[in-house]
This record gives C-alpha cells, structure tokens and sequence, in this order.
C-alpha cells in the first residue's frame, strides 16, 4: 500500500510530497514518487532514485532563487518553486549555502514520514 508523507512551505506556497510504494513483500524495497504543487497552480511529478535496502531518506533545503533541494544517498533534485521544474543535479553542482529545512524517512515502526528540522537534526548520507 502506497504511504505519502508531505511537506508545505505556506510561505512560498509550495508542497511536496513524496510517496512510497512497496515492490518486494518481504525486503526493504520502495519507489519513491515525488509530487509537487507550486506558485500558481503549477504541478509536477518526478520518480527518484528508488529504495533498494534503508536508502530512502531524502533531506529537502531551501537554496537561493527559490529552489528547493530534495537529496538522497544517491540522487539530488533541484525544484524551481515559481514553476515546479525538477532537474536532476551532480552533487558537486548545488549549492552549499542552504537551509536543511528535514527529511523524508521511514520511523521506527518502518512507516514514511516527514519530519522537520525542528524535530530531527540533519543526518548526513553514508559514504559507500
């Protein structure tokens, strides 16, 4: 069963959302989609990068020229908030100047959520 989990920006009227569907019934095996709803009605819908075994955590910042950065152990995406285009960007390529704003992570009961900065420090990725 597919399991949303959803951020909203009230500020720059902006939402993400990212969904998770299970593709294995016994290993920890995901899709992750992500939906975004920006300025002006616009929409957009990206596949990450799935889950193939505890690496679906993506940390979301607020960068300059109002994007937003959604970050995986292996993928990171650009959003432009104005007009919800996601690019798919080299690591090496964003910005470090950024506010970790939280991240998109299953709980100890292995359901997804999102949790924010406020209630979780930012936790790095796992070089491998």
């Amino acid at each position: 069963m597919p399991e949303t989990a959803s951020l909203e920006l009230t500020m720059l009227q902006f939402r993400l959302a990212i969904v998770r569907t299970a593709t294995d019934p016994f290993l920890q095996r995901f899709n992750l989609t992500m939906n975004v709803q920006g300025q002006g009605g616009c929409k957009s819908t990206t596949e990450l990068f799935p889950d193939t075994g505890y690496a679906g955590r993506r940390n979301v910042y607020l960068a300059a020229k109002g994007n937003v950065y959604v970050v995986g152990q292996y993928d990171a995406r650009v959003i432009n908030v104005q007009t919800c285009r996601t690019d798919l960007a080299e690591f090496r390529h964003l910005d470090r100047d950024v506010i970790f704003l939280g991240s998109f992570d299953q709980d100890q009961e292995k359901h997804w959520r999102y949790v924010s900065a406020l209630q979780q420090p930012e936790l790095p990725f796992e070089k491998r």
